[in-house]
């Protein structure tokens, strides 16, 4: 017979926005729910990937291209644009654009904003 494992707590961070007078009112309650008070030492997630610093759009093209298990070669030949040029945006070397963008969110199955 199969038994029921424990489900591990997941953790989350939250941010709140609103009135000062009402803080010590939400923790409380958000206690009761069983949160805890985070140190305040987080940082955003893009300052955790020195890849996203200065190259957002062509990391997201190669995490998407890599999701979907495609080359650069292979990326090129199902949209059209020049495995260099690829190689180019993924580098952070060569703008994407909006046209180019929508031609990979096809592709890769994934919103072209991401790439912009």
């Amino acid at each position: 017979m199969l038994e029921h494992m424990k489900k591990l707590h997941t953790n989350a961070t939250l941010v709140f926005n609103g009135p000062a007078a009402k803080q010590a009112e939400a923790v409380r309650l958000l206690k009761n729910l069983g949160f805890s008070r985070a140190d305040n030492d987080s940082i955003p997630w893009n300052q955790a990937f020195d890849e996203f610093t200065d190259n957002k759009s062509g990391t997201s093209l190669a995490g998407a291209r890599h999701k979907e298990g495609l080359t650069q070669v292979k990326l090129s030949v199902m949209t059209g644009i020049p495995q260099r040029h690829i190689s180019e945006m993924e580098r952070g070397k060569r703008p994407i654009g909006k046209k180019n963008a929508k031609l990979f969110s096809k592709v890769l199955n994934i919103d072209y904003r991401m790439f912009l």
